[in-house]
C-alpha cells in the first residue's frame, strides 16, 4: 500500500502505516497515502468496501486501529490524534451524506456555523466573520439564496450550502463523503466542477468519495481506488481516464454475468 515518495512540502495530509476499521476488525491495513496540496482526489470503490470508514478516520471522527494521520500546520507535520477538536476544525472540513432535516434556519445561518471554530463561547461573530460567510456563499454561487429557509431548497442547493459552510471554516483540507449522492446528473457534474475549481483557484486540498465514475474522470487530479486488498493510486488525467474506463468495463461485465446466474 505504498505510494510513490512525494516532496513532503506538497503534502497537506498523509497517512503512515494506517489501519482503519471498527473494534478489532480491520477494514484495510498499512495505508500510506498522500493528499497533495491544491489537488482534487477522488476515492472510489464498491459499496461496503470501507470508503466512509477511511474518511471518518482521516477526520478523527473515529480512531485508527494503528498508524497515524499527519496534517501540515504552517509547515509543521502534526498527528491529528494530538489536536484538540477546535484545532482540528480549523484544519479539516467535512461534508457527510446526511440530509439536513432542520427547518426555520436560513442558508446564511447554516453557513455561519462554519465560523464556530473561531468565535467566542457565545458564538458571536465579528464583521470579518460575516464577510467570510458572505464570500463563502458567493463562492458556490448561492448568494440569492442567503435568506431562504434550508428546508425549502433542492438537494443540489442544500449540498452547495454545506460546501459553503465548510468553506467558511477556512480549512486547508476538505473531505466529502458521496457529495453527489442525492443529485441529478447535471447537479453531479456541476458539483464536481465546483470542487475542482476550489482546489485549483482556492488552493484547497479535497478528497471525496464517489460512485460517479463519469464526472470524476473529467475533473479529478488524483484517483484512489479501494479494491478490498489495497488502495491503488492513479495520477495523470490520461491514466485516470483509462483506468476508470477499464474499471467501468469490468463492472459492466460483472453485472451481466450476475444477471445470467
Amino acid at each position: 500500500m505504498q505510494e510513490n515518495c512525494l516532496d513532503e512540502r506538497r503534502a497537506a495530509l498523509r497517512t503512515v502505516g494506517l489501519t482503519v476499521g471498527y473494534g478489532r476488525r480491520a477494514v484495510m491495513s498499512d495505508i500510506n497515502l498522500t493528499l497533495e496540496r491544491g489537488r482534487l482526489t477522488c476515492l472510489i470503490g464498491s459499496n461496503g468496501i470501507g470508503k466512509s470508514t477511511l474518511l471518518r478516520t482521516l477526520c478523527a471522527f473515529q480512531p485508527p486501529l494503528a498508524g497515524q494521520v499527519i496534517v501540515d500546520i504552517a509547515g509543521q507535520p502534526r498527528d491529528i490524534a494530538t489536536l484538540s477538536p477546535r484545532r482540528m476544525a480549523r484544519q479539516i472540513g467535512v461534508v457527510l451524506t446526511d440530509r439536513i432535516d432542520a427547518v426555520n434556519i436560513t442558508v446564511r445561518e447554516v453557513v455561519s456555523l462554519g465560523r464556530s471554530p473561531y468565535t467566542d463561547f457565545r458564538g458571536r461573530m465579528t464583521d470579518d466573520d460575516r464577510r467570510i460567510v458572505d464570500e463563502s456563499i458567493a463562492m458556490v454561487g448561492i448568494t440569492a439564496l442567503g435568506n431562504r429557509k434550508i428546508h425549502r431548497l433542492s438537494d443540489g442547493e442544500r449540498q452547495k450550502v454545506m460546501i459553503a459552510k465548510t468553506l467558511a471554516q477556512q480549512t486547508p483540507v476538505i473531505l466529502l463523503d458521496e457529495p453527489t449522492a442525492f443529485l441529478d446528473y447535471s447537479g453531479r457534474v456541476e458539483t464536481m466542477h465546483l470542487l475542482r475549481r476550489l482546489c485549483h483557484e482556492g488552493d484547497k486540498t479535497i478528497l471525496l468519495s464517489t460512485h460517479d465514475i463519469g464526472p470524476a474522470a473529467d475533473v479529478t487530479d488524483r484517483l484512489w481506488h479501494m479494491n478490498g486488498k489495497e488502495i491503488v493510486t492513479v495520477k495523470n488525467t490520461l491514466h485516470i481516464r483509462k483506468y476508470l474506463e477499464n474499471a467501468l468495463s469490468l463492472q459492466t461485465a460483472n453485472s451481466k454475468n450476475a444477471l445470467k446466474v
